[in-house]
């Protein structure tokens, strides 16, 4: 079955990554490795990872000053507040799911004038299920709701994001990027903001 023909409307169970979907992207990526000494090609969370115990903390504590920065200016992307009241007011169940500490990400949701849109047993942080690309985030989601993926969406800018969607079954909506990276293949419907999405409310 082709999911690009399928009304979104038709699926109830909406997840969605935070940085750069529901907010502008302001992460520095290259000053985040710099700040942590990861190598330039290396994936952050990755790297932290195979460091010792206490090397790890260290890092991750410095990771989470510069997020908690970050998070407390954050902005709402173009057309993601509209888009949100618009799903909670059709019924939609919404769910976070993010790289970020849960902490981190519902400060994000409070910032953004979004917190009172998500419980926060639906926002899911590095600690609380396997990072992005690994599905396993979306699985505890709709385990939770007694949801099926074919009911579900997962809405990301990034590839981590479409790979975790695809993998777990459900819909996958890619919100352009600055950089303009598209990964079609993991994509079923391609917006340029989320104000685009209702479009596909048919």
């Amino acid at each position: 079955m082709n999911m690009k023909l399928l009304p979104l409307n038709s699926r109830r169970y909406w997840i969605f990554d935070l940085d750069g979907t529901l907010t502008v992207p302001v992460h520095d990526f290259e000053f985040i490795r710099r700040e942590l000494d990861i190598p330039g090609s290396a994936d952050i969370l990755d790297h932290l990872d195979t460091l010792s115990n206490a090397e790890a903390a260290r890092r991750y504590s410095r990771l989470q000053e510069i997020e908690w920065e970050l998070a407390c200016s954050a902005v709402p992307a173009q057309g993601a507040v509209e888009a949100i009241v618009r799903l909670q007011q059709s019924g939609a169940i919404l769910g976070i799911l993010t790289r970020n500490d849960k902490d981190i990400a519902l400060k994000t949701l409070e910032t953004i004038g979004m917190g009172s849109y998500f419980f926060e047993s639906n926002v899911l942080g590095r600690r609380e299920a396997p990072p992005k690309p690994d599905p396993a985030g979306i699985h505890l989601l709709l385990s939770g709701w007694k949801a099926e993926p074919s009911e579900a969406v997962m809405v990301g800018d990034y590839l981590f994001d479409l790979q975790a969607g695809r993998a777990a079954g459900t819909a996958t909506v890619h919100v352009w990027r600055p950089d303009g990276k598209t990964w079609p293949q993991f994509t079923d419907i391609a917006v340029t903001s989320l104000a685009d999405l209702s479009v596909h409310f048919a």
